[in-house]
């Protein structure tokens, strides 16, 4: 186990936040955490009011520094992020104050566009049994019981029928298209990368099966572009109920997917109104 100490963020908040499928809470104070083909078990410790989180994490330091404290995004102040929020904004004030300590996660891009992908019209807690039982059938295993996320050519391989067996109904189709674009290199995630914000929303799109709001999910969570604002039934309601239907997001120019974060978990979690 490596300790870490790092600006203040919570796993539970974080594991809950509805931009990752595979990271539970197993215990009081335990999590566990299955990235691509990665599995960490996380241990909180000495948390308190102060500004500083402490947890221990199943992994040794080099694989720390050269992996989860980027995939945590453990070296951006967040703080810096609600420094522009109106005090009138009494709405928005209330999420960000349930819903500190909140980080944008740096997950894998393939990952990504396949659970959200599924996640269209699923509660998360169907998202979640999906993505399991697509990697039980199709992922390598990595422990007892845990699974890594399926290669492309894994799904690609696959028939509708497997895929269907999955719970995944109509998105199979979508799935399967999607592994066989990238498993043949006609398309390379990565060097997505390159492209300005919107050249990459409109470069997912391309996909079938992936609309506006699935693209600026996979925008935001995998390749933090953090400016991303994907609007779903929460955020929705809450500009409909909050705002009278138009959100101020040019305010947050640059790193509004934060602030929709913020919002989605405690519209979610906490507002009776909504």
């Amino acid at each position: 186990m490596f300790r870490i100490e790092a600006e203040k963020i919570d796993m539970n908040k974080t594991a809950d936040s509805g931009q990752i499928f595979r990271f539970n809470r197993i215990g009081e104070d335990k999590f566990e955490l299955i990235a691509s083909d990665k599995l960490l078990y996380i241990k909180e410790i000495e948390n308190d009011a102060g500004s500083l989180s402490h947890y221990e994490i199943s992994c040794t330091e080099y694989e720390y520094k050269n992996y989860w404290e980027n995939y945590f995004d453990l070296k951006t102040d967040y703080s810096a992020f609600i420094k522009d929020i109106p005090k009138d904004d009494i709405f928005l004030n209330k999420s960000v104050s349930y819903s500190n300590g909140i980080h944008i996660l740096n997950q894998d891009k393939w990952e990504m566009l396949i659970s959200f992908i599924i996640s269209q019209r699923k509660s998360i807690s169907a998202i979640k049994t999906s993505i399991e039982k697509l990697c039980c059938m199709f992922g390598k295993q990595i422990a007892d019981g845990r699974y890594a996320f399926p290669t492309p050519e894994a799904l690609a391989c696959a028939n509708l029928h497997e895929l269907n067996a999955c719970s995944l109904g109509y998105r199979s189709e979508y799935i399967y298209e999607a592994a066989s674009l990238i498993a043949s290199g006609k398309i390379v995630l990565d060097k997505l990368d390159k492209l300005n914000d919107k050249e990459l929303i409109e470069s997912l799109m391309r996909f079938k099966g992936v609309g506006i709001k699935v693209a600026n999910c996979v925008v935001l969570f995998a390749y933090h572009r953090i400016g991303a604002f994907p609007v779903d039934v929460w955020i929705d309601r809450v500009i409909k109920t909050y705002y009278n239907g138009s959100f101020p997001i040019n305010r947050y120019k640059g790193y509004a997917g934060v602030i929709q974060q913020y919002i989605f978990f405690y519209a979610r979690n906490k507002d009776r109104n909504i």
